[in-house]
């Protein structure tokens, strides 16, 4: 995931989410669904915790193997916020949204590229530092098998998401190992320490929610903290017989000891493009 503060001087927040940043969920574009929590001796999955994260990290690989190539709509609310987060400024936006991920083949690495192209341009004061946060898809590069090193995992209890019961799993970094997330400032990156929760459907071992924070660490850089939270939705490609998770709205809060940002994403309208072909894809009913 990336994140950048924009008054003309850039200041940037990468993640690979990140955030995914990272990356990094929507109060005012889509309303967060229910959530109500147990306690992990109260929690019942059906199936054991290493199960489900090892079913969730299948998931995670074969979406970045075979449905990182997409394109959908993307409305974007930039928000600047006092010490007690009332509202001192806003921004609405609208794009076309394209995100592909290519493997290099010398290393095996992965390429990320993002693009948008304005479809509803808001009026920008010159005189505002505004967050720009993208790559919220490759939050998820924290459960996938080549990030499993780089991370502790324990089982949490379960919440139930607007009716339905899913497992929630905790990670935190493990220090000294690599983090798919990083903070670019003033042209040098660095690591990002992220610690969090993942909702887990027990069944299919897809991911519906992700939350992850920066706290400690941050702040030689001039930053307070850092909060993502990202809700995926199941869509169904025409021609597939199994649905994907995708980023359906996602929230990202960045704070310094004197400045508040929160930006709000909402996704719509996928598709999935291979080799020019084009296929459109609506949510699963």
């Amino acid at each position: 995931m990336s994140v950048r503060l924009v008054p003309i001087v850039k200041l940037a927040l990468a993640a690979a989410f990140a955030l995914a940043c990272l990356p990094g969920f929507a109060q005012t574009s889509a309303t967060a669904p229910e959530t109500v929590a147990t306690s992990p001796a109260e929690a019942s999955p059906t199936a054991p915790a290493l199960d489900v994260l090892a079913l969730a990290r299948k998931q995670v690989q074969e979406y970045f193997d075979q449905f990182s190539n997409l394109t959908c709509k993307e409305s974007v609310t930039q928000l600047v916020l006092n010490g007690s987060g009332r509202t001192l400024y806003r921004e609405n936006s609208a794009y076309d949204y394209q995100f592909e991920i290519q493997t290099v083949k010398q290393t095996g690495s992965w390429k990320f590229t993002e693009t948008r192209a304005p479809r509803n341009p808001s009026f920008r004061d010159p005189a505002r530092t505004l967050l720009v946060t993208s790559g919220f898809a490759s939050l998820l590069l924290v459960a996938h098998p080549m990030y499993e090193a780089s991370y502790t995992f324990e089982p949490d209890g379960a919440d139930t998401i607007s009716g339905v019961s899913y497992l929630r799993i905790r990670f935190q970094p493990i220090a000294g190992a690599s983090s798919p997330a990083t903070l670019r400032l003033r042209g040098k990156n660095y690591p990002l320490p992220l610690s969090g929760t993942l909702w887990i459907d027990p069944q299919s071992g897809g991911i519906v929610k992700l939350e992850a924070t920066v706290g400690a660490g941050l702040s030689d850089l001039g930053l307070s903290g850092m909060r993502s939270e990202v809700y995926f939705a199941r869509h169904q490609f025409k021609g597939k017989r199994e649905p994907v998770w995708v980023p359906e709205s996602a929230t990202i809060d960045v704070q310094t000891p004197r400045q508040h940002w929160r930006n709000l994403h909402r996704f719509t309208d996928y598709k999935r493009f291979d080799v020019n072909v084009h296929e459109e894809i609506g949510t699963e009913q």
